[in-house]
């Protein structure tokens, strides 16, 4: 008895690449400038979220009075349907998401509209323009 060899899987169609994605994603959501985002800080009714990983915030500092939400926990945490789901974001309150450079906020915008999350934003550049602007920064608060 003879076997057939295998026959190789078809090459996927094209991929797309992160800045296709970025992007895209970018094409969705609004986006703020640093300048637009710093004048709602103060606003009682909007929530900064800060997805970047939590030794970047240590590294770098943080937005003052920014919510941490882990960028691998976001769509599980915002679904209201989830175990893991956090009432904060069930507040009706405008949120405005940043990573360091815009980019992995620009997706995770993007991704908690399609979750049904509807008043969100991210920022132009992240938390890198952010800083750069001379916008407020302070301290991640460490564990005792």
């Amino acid at each position: 008895m003879t076997t057939a060899a295998a026959t190789p899987a078809a090459a996927p169609g094209p991929i797309k690449g992160h800045r296709q994605m970025v992007d895209e994603a970018s094409a969705k959501i609004r986006r703020y400038t640093v300048e637009e985002a710093m004048a709602r800080l103060q606003d009682p009714d909007v929530q900064f979220v800060d997805i970047r990983d939590v030794r970047e915030l240590e590294r770098e500092g943080v937005v003052p009075g920014a919510m941490h939400a882990p960028r691998g926990m976001i769509e599980f945490w915002v679904d209201p349907s989830s175990p893991y789901h956090k009432p904060q974001f069930a507040q009706p309150k405008e949120f405005i998401f940043f990573c360091a450079a815009g980019w992995r906020s620009a997706l995770t915008t993007a991704t908690v509209q399609e979750i049904g999350l509807q008043n969100v934003a991210d920022i132009e550049g992240g938390f890198g323009a952010w800083k750069a602007a001379g916008a407020p920064v302070a301290e991640k608060a460490k564990k005792a």
